[in-house]
Formats: structure tokens, sequence, C-alpha cells
């Protein structure tokens, strides 16, 4: 059994060596320490070295639990030392999202001071005659270089170069359209033309070759548009995950109920248990998390625990159960009637079992992700009766000093 983690409180927890719940009577601590104490007894574990270990752990979680003044003692440093540790990870959470949103501040920033930056480019580029794009277009070049890098520039003009080419069929479509129309359509258009290009020489305004040079920036500012908004593929970064603990039922497992959890930011969330749900079991939430400005939101990660039950106790996906038996019974074998997970079992118990003895019966245990279930292991528990019998007596004396009668 693993030592409890309680940020500082280093004693092993009696309810759980025990197997009872934090709330039980004093004769429900009193009959489970009996029935472990007689199976865990050094006598009747001669080949097990860590039975005088188990067996003295045993009686020291009964000392700590029958005793009401040491009972309260620990139940009072159990609340503190898990206040304090949920406390540490509430905190740690806060702090891992102040330092994500600082660094989302500062990629915003910078992200606004690029686009600046792309647009004052563009903005140049378009004010500038035909003889200057050129020399603006090897600018921006420069800069997207000293940004992104040259694969970046280079898809970029990529594709400002397919844009181009497409611009240039279009307008030989439109051209052959207008050869086809009659003769005065035909000079109309030609003037039209001539006018057009001798008013970009005289004015140094920019023609259809303009829009072109100045896809290249324009591209690039829209790509960092949807970098930045999260159109597309952002690549943001991701803020931290939200992290919580739920405690449900075997009877929640068993029936895959719907479970609602507190979040430490004090937001509920609710899921269903998915099938191979066990102690210690983490279920992740995508995009459940914390939520910040500039970042993708966070996951939420559950960590299930399983509520002590005073039927079972889970081994993996295993339950486990006591079925005490009497010492004629454990001779002779007997039928016995237990409480399964999912109801009423019979089980037959075999002549001459021990308490070592397991009887497993298939698929009454926890559903596996996989299909199927775990099973359900009953363990025997020889006790004796509640009131001494004088020829059990005689019998047990007759054999261990061989008088006969």
């Amino acid at each position: 059994m693993p030592h409890r983690n309680t940020g500082g409180f280093n004693m092993r927890d009696p309810y759980k060596i025990l197997g009872v719940k934090r709330d039980a009577a004093v004769d429900e601590i009193k009959a489970a320490w009996r029935n472990m104490a007689k199976s865990a007894h050094p006598d009747h574990n001669q080949d097990d070295p860590t039975a005088t270990a188990r067996f003295a752990e045993i009686g020291r979680a009964y000392e700590t639990l029958k005793d009401p003044r040491k009972r309260s003692l620990f139940d009072n440093a159990l609340r503190m030392a898990e206040a304090k540790k949920h406390e540490q990870t509430i905190m740690q959470q806060r702090q891992a999202a102040r330092e994500a949103a600082v660094r989302a501040k500062a990629a915003q920033a910078n992200a606004e001071r690029v686009m600046e930056e792309l647009a004052r480019a563009a903005q140049k580029a378009a004010a500038e005659g035909n003889r200057q794009q050129a020399g603006s277009g090897e600018a921006a070049d420069e800069m997207v270089d000293r940004i992104f890098g040259a694969q970046a520039r280079a898809a970029a003009g990529g594709q400002a170069q397919a844009r181009a080419q497409q611009a240039q069929y279009q307008q030989a479509q439109n051209q052959q359209t207008q050869n086809a129309q009659g003769d005065t359509g035909r000079r109309m258009d030609g003037d039209a033309a001539e006018a057009e290009v001798k008013g970009d020489e005289e004015t140094g305004e920019a023609g259809p070759n303009a829009a072109a040079n100045l896809s290249l920036p324009l591209s690039i500012l829209t790509n960092l548009v949807r970098r930045f908004t999260g159109a597309k593929d952002t690549g943001l970064e991701k803020a931290p995950d939200e992290v919580t603990t739920a405690t449900v039922t075997i009877d929640d497992v068993l029936k895959s109920g719907w479970i609602t959890a507190a979040l430490p930011e004090g937001r509920e969330i609710g899921f269903a248990l998915p099938a191979g749900t066990t102690d210690g079991h983490e279920i992740r939430l995508k995009g459940q998390g914390f939520k910040l400005p500039g970042m993708q939101r966070g996951d939420a990660v559950i960590n299930i625990r399983i509520a002590p039950d005073p039927r079972f106790t889970v081994d993996g996906f295993d339950l486990h159960a006591v079925l005490p038996l009497s010492i004629e019974n454990a001779v002779l074998g007997t039928e016995a009637r237990i409480e399964g997970p999912s109801g009423p079992l019979n089980v037959t118990i075999p002549a001459w079992s021990g308490s070592d003895k397991t009887i497993r019966i298939p698929g009454q245990g926890l559903p596996r992700e996989e299909g199927g279930r775990g099973d359900l292991v009953v363990e025997l528990r020889i006790i004796l009766w509640e009131k001494p019998d004088d020829k059990v007596t005689d019998l047990m004396r007759s054999m261990r000093e061989g008088l006969f009668l």
C-alpha cells in the first residue's frame, strides 16, 4: 500500500489500512480490525516476510481510530494537509496562467508591430511609380527575410507570381472579346488604351502591374492577420491545463454515470465516465480549461478517485469482497450468497478452504476500455464463533496435544 502524500503529513491512513470510511462507527472499525488481524497474523503467514509488519500496521491503525482523541487529532491533521495541498495546486495553476497571459500579451504586441511595418511597406509601394516599384519590392523582400526567413518570402513570391499570371490571362481573354467587335469599337478601345498608357507615363500613377507588385506585402499582411487572429492554423501557444480531482462511487463507474467536478477557478464542468475508468484514472477534456486572451484554450484534466465502499475494494479493474467463513464451513465446504456489484451472487466454497484462498468470478468487475469487465475476487476469511464452544475447544486441544478422547 503506497504512502499517502499529504503535504508533509506522512502517517499512513488508518482508514485505508482497515478499509473503512472516514465516518465509520466504532463497531465497524472493530469488526474490520478483527477480520484483518486474523488474516494477517504472522502465524498464518509464515512464508510472508512482511506479515509481521502488516500485522503491526493494522494494530497501530486500530489504536488510532478506537481512541476518540487520537482519531480526532488524525482527522484534523489530515484535513489541514489536504487543504494545504489543494491551495498549493490552485496557486501553481494561477501562477502558470499569469505567466502564460504575459507571454500572450508580448506575442500580440510583437505581431502588431510586424503588421504595422508591413502595412507601411505596402503603402509606400502603392505611392511610388512604376519605375520605383521594383525597388520597393526589394525592400519588402528584405523585410520578409529579416522577420520570417527567405523560405517564407519565396513561398509568398510564388503566390504573387501565380496571381500575376492569372491577371495576364484574364486581360488576354478580354482583348480577344474586344477584337471580335466592330471597327468603331476597336478604335475606341485602342484610343482608350493609348490614353491610359500615356496617363501612366506622365503622372507616374500605378497601373495593373502595380497591383501585382503590391500582392506580395499584402498577401503577407493577410497571412499575418490569419495567423494572429486564429482564422486558420493559428499556431498560438496553448493556455495551461486546469487540474482537479473528482471523487466517484463504484456504482458511478459501473453505470458510466454523469459526473460534475469543480475546477480551481470556481467553474463546474460535467462529463460522462468512459469505459476504462478506475481509481487514479486521468480524464482530459480538450479545450475545457483556462481561457486566456491571445492563446488557445487549455484542457481540463480530471483525476478520478473512487470513494471507499463497504462492499468492495478496487484493484485495477477487479473488485475484491471478503466472505467470512466459520470453521466447519471452511473444512466441509458450503454454498454461500454474497452481494455482487449488480446484485446477489451464489458462491460455492470447496471443502478445506483456508483464509489464503480466493474465488474469482469473471465479468463482475469494472468496465474495461477495450470491452468486457474485470473480475470479482472473493477473499475467504475464517472467523470464530462469537461465544466459545466447549466441543470445538476440546477438539482443538486434542489435535494440538495429541490426546484422543
